[in-house]
């Protein structure tokens, strides 16, 4: 890749282009802000970012929220490759990205946490991203095991999901989303981009 990188440049001449599953506008709109964020401050590269919509004509309805990180990553992986399956050349990255609950065992009792995943996939392979896990509140959670813990959730979609409820809107599922695009570009462009020095504040 690294022979090859004038000719990758010159491919986003015109800019980058995204196809993303799904159409939620939080979601479409937090991956472009990672992938401005990566772009325009990382590398200094000011090319223009269109992120696309692409619902897949099989999923009549969402699955609803994975109950692990593994299943929130399979999950993505999935639909990234068949958006890559079907859609191959028409874009430089195809992109999802996935909600999850995720639990740990702290002295002896379970813990349960919420995150974004993103999966990309583009010219340099496959990569995974994650944001920051916020922590349900005990409360919220006691006494309830699987599918019950997914319905305690505070937050739905129409009012900005379960992080921004958590967080008081602190973090939204754009901001999480972006941060989880931002990590997984970070991972597939190590060591083949270099990005510039940041200033120390």
């Amino acid at each position: 890749m690294t022979t090859d990188l004038r000719d990758f440049w010159q491919g986003f001449q015109s800019g980058v282009e995204v196809a993303v599953h799904g159409n939620e506008p939080d979601r479409l709109l937090g991956v472009r802000d990672g992938f401005l964020r990566f772009f325009h401050d990382g590398l200094d590269r000011p090319a223009p970012v269109a992120v696309v919509p692409q619902p897949l004509p099989e999923q009549g309805g969402h699955d609803g929220l994975a109950m692990s990180d593994e299943e929130a990553i399979e999950r993505a992986r999935g639909h990234a490759q068949r958006l890559l399956e079907r859609l191959q050349g028409h874009y430089h990255f195809y992109a999802c990205c996935e909600g999850a609950i995720h639990s740990l065992e702290v002295a002896a009792s379970p813990r349960y946490f919420v995150r974004t995943w993103t999966i990309l996939i583009g010219a340099t392979g496959e990569a995974c991203g994650g944001s920051g896990s916020v922590e349900l509140p005990a409360r919220l959670v006691a006494g309830l095991t699987g599918e019950q813990i997914g319905m305690a959730i505070p937050g739905t979609r129409r009012s900005g999901g379960m992080i921004n409820s958590l967080t008081g809107g602190l973090e939204t599922r754009r901001s999480a989303t972006s941060v989880a695009t931002l990590h997984a570009l970070s991972t597939l462009f190590y060591g083949v981009l270099e990005s510039r020095p940041v200033r120390r504040r």
